[in-house]
């Protein structure tokens, strides 16, 4: 403490004044300083802690957020990119078209939205992409995965989760990527993290789309598409990049390319340069119509090239799934059986036991006895070896909810390994 009676003594003599004013108040500053850094230092971090590398803003929640994310059982394989953003800032999708406006109207409406499309270029991070994909898949993977997800991180739910749950309890050691640049960001590391810190092996990649097409037949079409010359059309542009992404993926890398909408419930590493049949026909017990929700393919596979000839020379913005299933379907048919494909084409059991229009059904608890004996049938027969994954055709069945004893829900609780908000899916 001070002792006033000392200042109003000196107070007759202004240089010692001065000088008493001064000490004081650089006293209570420093205190002040001294007191802040002990509170809010978030670097003061043991020497056996790890902090992830990409990292590139340091700050208290960060750095408190890594010291409990990080551990040894976490294996060492390329870590979720941490890039820095505005997290609350996806509140509208740029890849997707307003309603009811011309031709003419959206082509100028695409033209404004370029510069917003970063998925249509390189940048510091997607060109870490080819060396992030050969370093993740150097880590003794039984099986290599793709998904793809083009819309928001906010967008990613439950539901799609169970995609990579189920998929781990029949592939431990395979590892999945998911190809996205907006879950490669600390609310796609949150949401994956339930995964990571069972140590599976996930990693969401920021896609470097002009790499991955280079000297293929859809270079060409993205170069239009970037220069406002093509119409994206009124189909959400996320759905057609997909389609496109996943079959140059398959194309340099290969693998297996699985859609966000599936129960994983047998082993796929036994499938070589396979899709599956959606419908056959009744009488010629042949197929109708092929699907690419599920794709296998060797690396530089052929048909992959003959699919992203048929993409960029017949796209259609308007009309779902003619660059998807419908393209699938149109190219093997024509070419399927070119010597030396090889192609396999699975019967629909495979990954299309159950119809679109028939799902729903799987969702809802049984109500009676007979309801009771249909699960139980319905149960024996997804489980009887033929299916290697259910589609449950998110975009029919997003809104109806998973109920306690539902086939769908006793499928979730015999091939989960988080097993968690198995009801709020």
């Amino acid at each position: 403490m001070f002792d006033y009676r000392l200042l109003s003594r000196t107070a007759k003599n202004p240089i010692l004044s001065t000088i008493a004013f001064a000490a004081i108040f650089f006293l209570i500053y420093a205190d002040n300083i001294v007191s802040n850094l002990s509170i809010t230092n978030p670097f003061d971090l043991k020497s056996n802690e790890i902090i992830d590398p990409h990292e590139t803003q340091k700050n208290q929640e960060t750095a408190l957020e890594f010291e409990t994310t990080f551990n040894s059982t976490v294996p060492s394989i390329p870590t979720q990119e941490k890039v820095v953003e505005e997290e609350d800032s996806e509140t509208q999708d740029p890849l997707i078209p307003p309603d009811n406006v011309s031709k003419e109207e959206r082509l100028m409406w695409f033209r404004r939205k370029l510069p917003e499309l970063e998925i249509l270029q390189s940048n510091n991070l997607s060109q870490k992409f080819h060396g992030r994909v050969l370093e993740f898949f150097n880590h003794g993977c039984t099986v290599q995965f793709y998904m793809t997800w083009l819309s928001t991180a906010q967008s990613f739910g439950k539901r799609e989760l169970l995609a990579a749950d189920t998929l781990f309890k029949v592939h431990p050691q395979g590892c999945l990527m998911i190809i996205s640049n907006t879950m490669d960001t600390r609310r796609g590391y949150r949401i994956l993290k339930p995964i990571i810190d069972r140590g599976f092996k996930i990693l969401a990649i920021t896609p470097d789309l002009p790499f991955l097409i280079k000297n293929t037949p859809a270079e060409a079409w993205v170069e239009d598409l970037k220069s406002g010359r093509k119409d994206p059309g009124n189909i959400p542009l996320f759905n057609n990049l997909s389609n496109l992404i996943r079959l140059a993926m398959l194309y340099k890398y290969g693998g297996i390319y699985l859609d966000t909408d599936f129960l994983i419930l047998k082993d796929f590493s036994g499938l070589r340069n396979s899709v599956g049949a959606q419908s056959v026909d009744p009488a010629t017990n042949t197929w109708n119509r092929l699907n690419g929700a599920v794709m296998i393919f060797d690396m530089n596979h052929p048909l992959l090239i003959d699919f992203m000839q048929e993409f960029a020379t017949t796209f259609n913005g308007n009309k779902w799934g003619f660059n998807g299933p419908y393209l699938v379907s149109r190219v093997i048919e024509r070419v399927g059986n070119t010597p030396g494909y090889n192609i396999t084409i699975l019967p629909p059991k495979a990954f299309y036991a159950v119809d679109w229009f028939k799902i729903k059904g799987l969702l809802k608890k049984p109500e009676n006895e007979v309801d009771s004996q249909w699960v139980e049938h319905k149960l024996a027969e997804l489980n009887s070896g033929e299916t290697y994954a259910l589609h449950l055709w998110n975009k029919r069945s997003r809104e109806v909810r998973i109920e306690e004893g539902s086939v769908i829900a006793r499928l979730i609780l015999d091939y989960c390994v988080i097993c968690e908000h198995i009801y709020d899916s």
